[in-house]
């Protein structure tokens, strides 16, 4: 009876109505905002249940076996052994291969389910660097949070720049390793519009705890229309407002600080119209051309004093987006000409 009841909570596949749909959290697992999780949270309820009821049940045996066996007293004759029980220890080797089996098959189950996307699924590129994500859209739109439409299947196809991440969505109950050089997969269907968590479950470095994103689900018309709206991420801006733009959205700021303060990378204040050494000898002026070929192959020429880390944007960034970003290099430093330097929005003072 106790097996089969709580196999009757893992029959979410094919039986009408889950145990555990979408919903509001429990005291153990936060919100189920997709269509998974609540075959996820069925199978963590089954391990939990069955090891709460043997934890019992070992403890209540526990106790009376203490006092039954416990040390007889001086001429007291103690009970007779008891001898090989060949019903008991059959009993007690089918139950937990019963229940192990369960586990594996509803499991594994779970497992194919949300690794074999639709054929339909919107495919959205996730990138993961030291400490920023970023997501682009099959228009080329890239964004800092992640927009996905709710009731329609999305598959985010991840990749890491530089060391390994780990991209967690726990109301999603999606967790997937970044590795540099592979592709990673992972897919859902938002059933809960609304704003989901982003973390690195993976330690990437110094700045680990504060590689944070956010999932916001829209209902269909409003993705589409955010969509739209942002297909071009310099649309309306000034150069140096783009500029900025640029800067923030592909994470830029994770190593090149505004104000001077040293940081992974050089800092843009001052930066253009410098000259600065090179790794191995030489120096460069940082023109517009050394600007372009830092962000396409930022591995040819490396500043002395830093490592070479940073990744290339070949493929992720526009060449307006570039001279965006250079238009936002001269607004920042004193090196360049006065009339090609307007105040940028948002700097900070040296």
């Amino acid at each position: 009876m106790i097996l089969s009841g709580l196999l009757n909570t893992l029959s979410v596949r094919g039986a009408g109505v889950p145990f555990l749909a979408t919903g509001d959290g429990t005291f153990w697992l936060p919100v189920r905002a997709t269509e998974a999780a609540g075959t996820v949270d069925n199978l963590f309820y089954f391990i939990f249940w069955i090891s709460l009821f043997f934890f019992t049940l070992l403890m209540a045996l526990l106790a009376i076996f203490a006092v039954r066996y416990r040390r007889r007293r001086e001429g007291e004759e103690p009970e007779p052994s008891p001898s090989h029980n060949l019903a008991v220890e059959v009993v007690w080797t089918a139950i937990p291969v019963l229940l192990v089996a369960a586990i594996f098959w509803f499991g594994f189950q779970a497992y194919v389910d949300m690794s074999t996307p639709p054929l339909d699924s919107y495919q959205i590129q996730v990138t993961g660097q030291k400490w920023k994500w970023t997501f682009t859209y099959p228009n080329g739109y890239v964004d800092e949070l992640l927009h996905v439409p709710a009731d329609r299947p999305v598959q985010l196809v991840m990749t890491s720049q530089d060391v390994i991440h780990s991209l967690s969505i726990p109301a999603f109950r999606i967790k997937r390793d970044l590795v540099p050089g592979r592709y990673s997969k992972a897919w859902f269907t938002a059933v809960r519009p609304g704003d989901y968590d982003i973390y690195c479950a993976e330690y990437c470095g110094t700045q680990h705890s504060s590689m944070l994103s956010t999932v916001k689900v829209l209902p269909p018309e409003e993705f589409d229309a955010w969509l739209l709206a942002h297909s071009d991420i310099l649309s309306g801006l000034t150069p140096v407002e783009g500029g900025e733009r640029v800067y923030n959205v592909l994470g830029c700021k994770q190593c090149h600080s505004l104000d001077g303060a040293a940081g992974v990378g050089p800092t843009f204040r001052d930066l253009f119209g410098s000259e600065r050494p090179l790794k191995g000898g030489g120096r460069v002026l940082v023109d517009e051309n050394y600007v372009s070929s830092s962000v396409l192959d930022p591995q040819s020429q490396i500043v002395q004093g830093f490592e070479p880390v940073m990744p290339t944007f070949k493929g992720r960034i526009k060449d307006q987006e570039i001279t965006a970003l250079i238009a936002f290099l001269k607004s920042l430093s004193g090196h360049a000409p006065r009339d090609e330097a307007p105040a940028a929005a948002g700097a900070g003072t040296p």
